[in-house]
């Protein structure tokens, strides 16, 4: 077994336990912890701070690779889809055309799985995500979402330092990275990834340490939670400032 596969299969074991401890399987009667999405530069440090944020909350950090593979198996698929109750698959879907008809200018088969994990990830909860836009396909009701970025120079000494690469290799990894992801969220959601208003919190690593970073993050993610908790049950969380309408 890969360690991607060890993840994948720790994280649904988490999510059936869950699952199976409720007495209610209602899903008006039941709010699971809030997913979290961190988006960030190459060289910022933000994979570190999502694996430390993780550990905080107890959640597991799901990287790019990890969604990706869920993605591209019908196997992960299925057992995530039928970790919802019936109800919540036909939500699920409901979204996920939301989405598309909304937003998304791809219309691949990754594309629509991708928002079909995404989704059902949310409603499962207690994950953070890195990477692949989820900010983008769960829009502002649902989950909390963060980018954290730096000055180009402290991103190439980062790199230098920590993935020991020489200056001209660091320079060249950060320019194509950014240019990857600005891509792959220009073609999925014709968004633009630095557009702050897409996330709820931006976080600058150059003078703030990790540690740090974290503490804000959780104080701001339980904030988000208990106003969401508070909100005018008659503003339907999936109305206007929705993901497919932003």
């Amino acid at each position: 077994m890969t360690s991607i596969e060890a993840i994948i299969n720790r994280q649904f074991l988490r999510w059936e336990q869950e699952q199976s401890r409720r007495p209610d399987r209602n899903r008006t009667s039941f709010e699971p912890p809030p997913i979290v999405t961190v988006s960030r530069q190459t060289g910022s440090r933000g994979s570190y701070f999502a694996s430390r944020l993780a550990q905080k909350l107890g959640y597991q950090r799901l990287h790019r690779e990890v969604i990706d593979a869920i993605c591209e198996s019908s196997g992960y698929r299925k057992r995530i889809v039928e970790s919802l109750d019936e109800s919540l698959r036909s939500e699920i879907e409901l979204m996920v055309e939301a989405v598309f008809t909304g937003q998304a200018v791809d219309h691949s088969d990754y594309s629509r799985h991708l928002c079909r994990v995404i989704l059902s990830m949310a409603r499962l909860g207690g994950v953070v995500l890195v990477g692949r836009g989820g900010n983008f396909i769960l829009g502002p009701k649902r989950g909390f979402h963060m980018r954290v970025i730096c000055p180009m120079h402290r991103r190439i000494t980062n790199l230098m330092e920590y993935k020991h690469l020489t200056r001209e290799d660091a320079e060249q990894e950060a320019a194509d990275s950014d240019r990857r992801r600005r891509e792959f969220v220009r073609k999925l959601f014709d968004a633009d990834i630095d557009d702050p208003q897409r996330y709820d919190l931006v976080l600058n690593a150059a003078y703030i340490d990790v540690e740090e970073m974290v503490t804000t993050a959780i104080e701001a993610i339980r904030g988000k939670a208990d106003k969401l908790s508070h909100l005018d049950n008659d503003h339907h969380p999936d109305s206007d400032d929705n993901a497919a309408t932003a």
